[in-house]
C-alpha cells in the first residue's frame, strides 16, 4: 500500500460478543477507536491481522481445507 493506508471499514458495524471483532472488518473496538490517529505502519499491521483473523474464520467454518 502506498501513502495514506485505507481503513478497512465496510459499513456492517456489529461487534460479535465472542471474539471481539466487528463482524464487517474484523477489527477490535481499541482497532476501531485508534484508527484515526494511528501511524500508517500501524494501520498496516493491523491490515495483517485482519488478514489472519479472516484465515481464522474460514478455518473454523471448514473454509479452510486446501
Amino acid at each position: 500500500m502506498n501513502g495514506s493506508v485505507p481503513s478497512p471499514c465496510i459499513s456492517v458495524c456489529r461487534m460479535d460478543a465472542r471474539s471481539g471483532w466487528c463482524e464487517g472488518c474484523l477489527r477490535t473496538l481499541d482497532e476501531i477507536a485508534a484508527w484515526s490517529t494511528m501511524s500508517d505502519e500501524d494501520k498496516r499491521a493491523v491490515w495483517q491481522l485482519l488478514a489472519q483473523r479472516r484465515e481464522a474464520l474460514a478455518a473454523a467454518a471448514g473454509g479452510g481445507a486446501r
